[in-house]
C-alpha cells in the first residue's frame, strides 16, 4: 500500500505550447499541458471585476488570436503567456481594464485569483504572474461606435 504523504514529482516542461509537466505519484502519473496552465491563468484572469479583456503579448500571437476569432476556437489563452517548469509557473499577461477601477487593486486581485486557481488546480506553485496593463475600456466609445451616424445636413 503506498504511502499518501509521498509528494508527487513534476518532470520539467517548457512554455505554453510545449511539453506538458508531469506528476509522478506511486500511484500513477498525471500529465497537465502548458496550454491548460494558461487557460486556467486567462480564465481566473477575467474572472475579475475591472478586468475588460485580455490582449494579444506579441504579433504572432496577435495573428493567433485574429485567427481564433475567425475560425470559433478557443480564446481562453489569448493574451496569456505561462512558463511551466518542475513544481512552478510563471504567467504573464496583459490586460484592458476599465474606466474609473483602481489598476493597482485590479492587478493585485488578477494576481490573487491566477495563483489560487492554478495551484488549487494543478498543484504548481506561481512564482511570478507578471501583469502589462496597455489600455483602459470606456463604455461610451462603444455606444457611440453603434449609434447612428447623424444626419447630414449637406447633400
Amino acid at each position: 500500500m503506498a504511502d499518501a504523504s509521498i509528494p508527487a514529482r513534476a518532470e520539467p516542461s517548457a512554455r505554453a505550447t510545449g511539453t506538458p509537466t508531469n506528476l509522478l505519484t506511486e500511484q500513477g502519473r498525471t500529465t497537465i499541458a502548458s496550454t491548460v496552465v494558461a487557460k486556467i491563468a486567462g480564465l481566473a484572469a477575467r474572472e475579475v471585476p475591472g478586468v475588460h479583456a485580455l490582449a494579444a503579448q506579441g504579433a504572432g500571437e496577435a495573428l493567433a488570436g485574429l485567427t481564433q476569432r475567425i475560425t470559433g476556437s478557443d480564446l481562453r489563452s489569448y493574451g496569456v503567456n505561462v512558463e511551466v517548469g518542475e513544481r512552478e509557473a510563471i504567467v504573464s499577461l496583459r490586460m484592458t481594464v476599465d474606466y474609473g477601477v483602481s489598476i493597482p487593486q485590479v492587478a493585485e486581485a488578477v494576481r490573487r485569483n491566477i495563483i489560487n486557481r492554478i495551484q488549487a488546480m494543478t498543484g504548481l506553485l506561481v512564482k511570478e504572474v507578471n501583469i502589462d496593463v496597455i489600455d483602459l475600456y470606456f463604455p461610451d466609445d462603444e455606444q457611440a461606435a453603434t449609434t447612428a451616424p447623424p444626419e447630414r445636413r449637406v447633400q
